[in-house]
């Protein structure tokens, strides 16, 4: 699971980091609204943890956009805010649940598990639809428009991935960690991202050669699915 933690509070963002780290969890962090905005819109998280009171975004003004652009991840606010109304608000902006500094440790891991566990089933839909591909979870089968994209287990699973995360890059190591575990050879995600993008291609036009590819490399980084 990958978590970001946006708070301008240092000691505690490296505290909360080193917490998070231990229960095995990937952490990301960011020190004001804008950075947190854009990290949150780049990469795929499981979690958001989010403080309220932030430099050039506050953390209401941050999870109204993200929600907005039709963001889904679940978010969690930590905030020395404890008044009614601020809970309130911080849900009525779309925040999933709401804690109030200072916490006991325990508490917020627990509302961590709750939270990442929403994630996984975050998706109560049969179908994901990005742009003209469609991937039917119950049959597992992916179409481009009206033609079936004829895909492995693996593959299947690698390009559900990229569709519940259009236009976000994905690090190799987060690719490897939700397809195959982390004990697997990173080279394996080059391997798939090579089978997969040469069936893409095919199938969108068969007849023609060099059609740029849906899934672009983010050189150092990873890859990220563009919409078509």
């Amino acid at each position: 699971m990958r978590i970001l933690v946006i708070d301008d509070e240092t000691r505690l963002l490296q505290a909360l980091e080193q917490l998070l780290k231990e229960q095995n969890y990937h952490v990301d962090t960011a020190v004001d609204g804008r950075e947190g905005y854009q990290m949150a819109c780049d990469n795929a998280y499981d979690l958001l943890i989010v403080d309220v009171m932030l430099p050039y975004m506050n953390g209401y003004q941050l999870v109204q956009q993200l929600r907005s652009d039709g963001h889904s991840t679940p978010i969690l606010f930590l905030t020395a805010k404890d008044s009614v109304q601020d809970r309130v608000e911080g849900l009525d902006r779309g925040a999933d649940d709401y804690l109030v500094k200072p916490f006991a440790t325990q508490e917020l891991l627990a509302r961590v598990r709750a939270l990442t566990r929403r994630a996984g089933d975050l998706i109560g839909v049969n179908e994901l639809e990005v742009g003209r591909f469609r991937l039917n979870l119950i049959e597992r089968i992916v179409y481009f428009e009206d033609r079936e994209l004829l895909l492995t287990p693996k593959e299947f699973q690698l390009f559900e991935l990229f569709l519940r995360n259009p236009n976000r890059i994905l690090p190799k190591e987060l690719i490897l960690d939700r397809v195959w575990g982390l004990d697997m050879d990173i080279n394996v995600v080059e391997s798939y991202v090579h089978f997969l993008r040469k069936k893409i291609q095919t199938l969108m036009a068969p007849s023609r050669d060099g059609v740029p590819s849906v899934i672009e490399t983010v050189r150092g980084v990873g890859y990220r699915l563009k919409e078509v």
